[in-house]
């Protein structure tokens, strides 16, 4: 039995991520990255390059106390300035002090940058590269050459292209990393100029890819097909211009479609968290669709692909989700089946027969709802409810008399506010009334329905809208627009999210506001306090479907 071939992963997150237009890495944040990276098994990080700012010498510093178990930390440089002796370069030098077992040098290998951006000959640029790479590796342990813009520089001067990787193995460098710096170059090109390579130098090969032709990831595994035995890119494919090779996807494609070796398989479960914590720290919003790790990269819509993951999940998955930390989603719209409904009532903890006549009647009533512009597949709580209550099981906490809302604004410079009072028959079927003031209309509202509810549920007083989204179903009605509002709550243990529709914006954040209440109370089952446990339906005042909060709201 052949080998497993062992892929070395290289991210440079810290350095090449960094330059992603609007993201900032603190140290305190790239040493949380670099943790994280360790612990997935990333072979090298790459921190920054500590000749050029005092927040990237801070880093070299600090995680040096980490006490990484797996990954060598690298420090990034370019080869000496010309008419200098590499001892005698300043940047060197300060590349040396981050006092790192791995020193990466970025060399020009194409004619046109070696002619117009150094302006040296080509001679003189293969003693630039070899006398930087000799220079460094008498002081450390591995000397990695990035050779810039190499695809460019093969198409261009095959010869002189590969007079450089010859010139820099001959200095001693452990690995030459061959980069597409402008991202231009396609698989088949990359594939041909890394077998010419291959062919020219004993020295390992790596790539760099960048993304501007959006097949970054695929020229990276092109290049580890001709040779490459390693592969540098950053997560999320955070990057310079649009970005550089997503080593999330390189590292499961490489790993689990062909077959070789880049991390251990169970920390492979890991890369949704690494991707996921990497979005927070760059204060980036995750991209739902991004594969593998994405939130949408295993949700199923329509009502043919659900009846087909339930009888085999490969029909319509390339591979096991949970095989890189994600999950299976069954969303739910005006295309979803009867598979649908019963994926996401055995999601809920519901036993419910295929052939129970309710559940036509709720698939009705999804088609329905969808058709006047509701969204369940990004409002989850709102369809368990509505789930619950076409089957006669919800439970009844509180019920809607009425709200208003008032809006007040004195004098020009005064910022407006917002003061609502809400009307409730509580548990007991008592009336309460409730005022509050907030900064805006549905702060005011979410205020004062707390307030209504606190004295029979406590436990409300933990939950926090945490996301508000406001959608204009018909824009052709101007300001008469019917909308559609998502809502996005948390209480430290869960988050949940909840729609309403109007042509009223108050209206449609009431709907959805008293399904976020209605939620959290469902799924933490309290029970009202001792003494308000009177039951609703003793008070004749009609059932929860009836007031279903799909209705208008009076007041609004």
């Amino acid at each position: 039995m052949a080998a497993v071939r062992k892929i070395q992963i290289y991210d440079t997150t810290l350095r090449d991520g960094c330059q992603s237009e609007d993201v900032s890495l603190t140290v305190p944040d790239k040493l949380q990255i670099a943790q994280a990276l360790d612990g997935l098994g990333i072979d090298y990080i790459e921190g920054g390059w500590p000749g050029s700012n005092e927040r990237d010498a801070a880093f070299f510093r600090e995680v040096a106390k980490l006490g990484l178990r797996h990954a060598r930390i690298a420090a990034f440089g370019s080869t000496r300035r010309a008419h200098l002796r590499a001892s005698e370069d300043s940047n060197l030098r300060m590349l040396l002090k981050a006092n790192t077992p791995v020193a990466t040098v970025v060399g020009k290998t194409w004619d046109l940058h070696v002619r117009e951006g150094l302006r040296v000959s080509h001679q003189e640029n293969l003693d630039i590269l070899a006398d930087t790479v000799s220079y460094l590796k008498r002081h450390v342990d591995e000397v990695i050459l990035d050779a810039e813009h190499f695809f460019d520089g093969f198409f261009s001067n095959r010869e002189h292209a590969l007079a450089c990787l010859k010139a820099v193995e001959q200095a001693g460098s452990d690995l030459i990393c061959l980069c597409d710096t402008n991202g231009g170059r396609l698989p088949h090109e990359i594939e041909a100029a890394v077998t010419a390579a291959a062919a020219a130098v004993k020295c390992p090969l790596g790539i760099h890819c960048h993304n501007d032709s959006e097949v970054g990831v695929a020229n990276s595994i092109a290049a580890v097909r001709a040779g490459a035995v390693q592969v540098q890119g950053t997560i999320n494919g955070l990057g310079e211009r649009c970005g550089n090779a997503n080593l999330i996807s390189v590292v499961a494609n490489l790993q689990l479609k062909l077959g070789f070796s880049c991390v251990a398989p169970a920390k492979l479960r890991s890369l949704q968290d690494v991707a996921m914590l990497v979005y927070e720290l760059v204060n980036v919003a995750p991209n739902p669709r991004q594969p593998y790790v994405g939130r949408s990269a295993f949700a199923h819509k329509a009502g043919l692909h659900v009846s087909g993951i339930e009888r085999n999940s490969r029909t319509y998955e390339h591979i096991d989700p949970a095989l890189v930390g994600n999950d299976r989603r069954v969303l739910l719209s005006e295309l979803s089946g009867r598979a649908n409904i019963m994926y996401k009532s055995r999601e809920f903890g519901l036993a419910i027969e295929p052939s129970n006549e309710k559940v036509g009647l709720l698939l009705d009533e999804l088609k329905r709802l969808e058709a006047e512009g509701y969204a369940f597949d990004g409002a989850d709580a709102s369809f368990e409810l509505l789930m619950l209550r076409t089957l006669g099981l919800a439970r009844e906490h509180f019920r809607f008399v009425n709200f208003r809302v008032f809006d007040d604004k004195w004098h020009e410079e005064q910022a407006p506010f917002s003061e609502a009072v809400v009307v409730i028959d509580g548990p007991d079927g008592q009336r309460t009334r409730s005022s509050a003031i907030g900064n805006g209309p549905v702060h005011a509202l979410d205020e004062a329905l707390r307030r209504a509810l606190l004295p029979y549920y406590p436990n409300v007083a933990n939950a926090k809208l945490v996301d508000y989204k406001v959608r204009v179903l018909d824009n052709r009605s101007g300001t008469g627009a019917r909308v559609r509002v998502l809502i996005e709550s948390a209480d430290g243990k869960r988050s949940w999210s909840t729609v309403g529709v109007s042509s009223n914006v108050i209206e449609a954040s009431w709907q959805a506001l008293v399904d976020s209440m209605e939620y959290k109370l469902h799924k933490d089952n309290v029970k009202p306090r001792a003494a308000a446990r009177a039951s609703l339906n003793s008070t004749g005042k009609g059932s929860a479907h009836t007031r279903s909060v799909r209705g208008r709201a009076s007041g609004a």
